[in-house]
C-alpha cells in the first residue's frame, strides 16, 4: 500500500492551432507544475502528413506543439472524441508516437480497437493511477474497430418522441447507452480495477457550447463507470464548463470546459476553405450563441471564458480531498489562475449556478484560492 501522497490535476480540452503553443500555458504552467500527475484531453490530432479528409471541422496542429504540453508539465493525453479520426489513421499514429517519445503517455486511440481500450497507468510515489477515456458523441467514423483505427467509445443512441399533437413540433430527446457498448467499458473498468490504486474515467460527453443542461444519458452512464469501479469521472467535449456532482462518494465532473484551445478555423474570418467557413457559421445558429470579437483565438459560447482546473489529493492510495481551482481565459485566449478575488468570485458562483440549475449535489467552499468539493 503506497504510503506517500501525491496531487492529481486534470484539464478540459486542448487545441494548440496556433504556430506557437507555448505562450499559452505561461499563466498555468507554475500551478500544473505542482501536480504530480497532469492529464488533459487532447481534442485534435497532432500531425503534418496531409490530411486525407479537407472537409473535417478541426484540422490537425502542428506535431512541434506537442512539446508545449510536455514543457506544461502534462504526464498523460486522453484521445477519445469526436476530431480523433479527422485526420486518418496518420493523425492517429503521429499523435500516439509522438507523445509516446516525450514521455507522456495517450489512452483512448489506437490503431485498433484493442490499443484504443489499453488503460494508461502512472506510478508515483508508491501509488498507481490509472486511466481511460470513451468517446460518447460519435461520429462513428472516428470509432476504432479490429481492423481500423480510432478510439474507444461509447455508443449513445437518441431517439426523438413527439408526444403532443404537432406534426414538425419540437420533439422530447431521448438518449441512452447501447448496452452492448456499455458492458465493453465497464468490462475495461473492472479489469483495471486491480491494476491501480485510483482509476480515472476520461468522457466525451454533452451538450455543445450548451450552458448547464445535461442530455438524458450523460448521469447513467457516468453512474456506470462508478458502479464498476472508477473513482473519478471527467466530462469533456462540452467546451463549456458543467456542474459537479457527488456519487457513492466519488466526483463527476460533468464537463471541465476549455483549457488551451487557441484555434480561427472555427471562424468564418480565419477558416480555410469553404466547408469550414459554412461550418463558422452554421454552428453559431445550431447552438444560438455569437462568439466575443475581442476573444478572436476563442470562438466559443461567452460562458465559456469561465475555466477550471480539476485538483485531487490522494493519499495511502484513496482521493482524500477534491477542488478545483478557478481560471479565467483572457483576451489572447490564455487561461489564467483566478484566486479568490473578484474574478475568482465570478468563476465560484458561475460553477455555483451551474451546479445548482442542474440539480446536481456538489457543494463548493473556499480553501484559500482553491475550491473545495463536497
Amino acid at each position: 500500500m503506497p504510503d506517500e501522497g501525491l496531487t492529481l490535476m486534470a484539464t478540459g480540452d486542448l487545441v494548440l492551432e496556433m504556430p506557437d503553443a507555448n505562450p499559452y500555458f505561461s499563466n498555468v504552467k507554475s500551478t500544473l507544475k505542482t501536480a504530480d500527475i497532469v492529464v488533459g484531453q487532447g481534442e485534435v490530432v497532432f500531425t503534418d502528413r496531409p490530411a486525407p479528409f479537407e472537409d473535417s471541422h478541426a484540422p490537425p496542429c502542428d506535431p512541434r506543439n506537442m512539446n508545449a504540453l510536455k514543457n506544461a508539465g502534462f504526464h498523460v493525453i486522453t484521445l477519445a472524441g469526436n476530431h480523433v479520426y479527422d485526420s486518418g489513421r496518420p493523425g492517429i499514429e503521429d499523435t500516439i508516437s509522438g507523445f509516446r517519445d516525450l514521455g507522456i503517455a495517450t489512452v483512448g486511440a489506437g490503431l485498433n480497437i484493442s490499443e484504443a481500450r489499453k488503460p494508461a497507468v502512472i506510478e508515483h510515489n508508491g501509488c498507481r493511477v490509472g486511466f481511460l477515456s470513451y468517446n460518447c458523441v460519435g461520429p462513428k467514423a472516428s470509432w476504432a474497430t479490429p481492423d481500423k483505427s480510432g478510439c474507444a467509445y461509447v455508443y449513445i443512441l437518441t431517439h426523438y418522441e413527439l408526444d403532443y399533437a404537432n406534426p414538425g413540433g419540437l420533439p422530447t430527446i431521448y438518449t441512452f447507452a447501447d448496452p452492448n457498448s456499455l458492458k465493453d467499458m465497464e468490462r475495461d473498468i473492472k479489469a483495471l480495477r486491480s491494476m491501480c490504486d485510483v482509476l480515472v474515467v476520461s468522457m466525451h460527453k454533452g451538450l455543445v457550447h450548451t450552458p448547464v443542461k445535461l442530455a438524458m444519458y450523460e448521469q447513467p452512464v457516468c453512474y456506470a463507470a462508478v458502479d464498476a469501479g472508477a473513482d473519478v469521472v471527467l466530462g469533456h467535449h462540452a467546451h463549456i464548463l458543467k456542474g459537479v456532482e457527488i456519487y457513492k462518494s466519488k466526483p463527476i465532473f460533468h464537463g471541465l470546459g476549455n483549457l488551451v484551445t487557441v484555434t480561427r478555423v472555427l471562424t468564418e474570418e480565419g477558416a480555410d476553405n469553404t466547408t469550414r467557413k459554412i461550418w463558422a457559421k452554421r454552428r453559431k445558429e445550431l447552438f444560438g450563441f455569437e462568439p466575443d470579437p475581442d476573444y478572436p483565438d476563442y470562438p466559443f459560447h461567452p460562458e465559456a471564458k469561465h475555466a477550471a482546473i480539476a485538483k485531487f489529493t490522494i493519499n495511502n492510495g484513496k482521493i482524500t480531498r477534491t477542488a478545483f481551482i478557478p481560471c479565467q481565459i483572457n483576451k489572447e485566449a490564455k487561461p489564467v489562475i483566478a484566486k479568490k478575488d473578484e474574478t475568482g468570485m465570478h468563476v465560484y458562483n458561475y460553477i455555483k449556478k451551474i451546479t445548482e440549475d442542474a440539480g446536481l449535489n456538489a457543494h463548493y467552499e473556499w480553501e484559500g484560492d482553491e475550491v473545495v468539493i463536497r
